[in-house]
């Protein structure tokens, strides 16, 4: 899937402080961008709805 994230808007938890390495996600208008806040040049883990559908109701039983 090739997608352009130039536009895009990371999010980290506000439960995380400003220096800490945290997962970050953008909502793209197909689906959610995951990333690793240590590594932000690394590509993504690209998500459909349903598959972050699926990893929230996962975590968040």
């Amino acid at each position: 899937m090739n997608v352009d994230l130039t536009e895009a808007r990371w999010f980290k938890s506000t439960h995380s402080g400003a220096d800490s390495n945290c997962v970050e996600v953008a909502f793209l208008p197909d689906g959610v961008a995951v990333r690793d806040s240590k590594t932000p040049q690394t590509p993504p883990l690209l998500l459909t709805p349903t598959q972050w559908d699926s990893f929230l109701s996962t975590i968040h039983p």
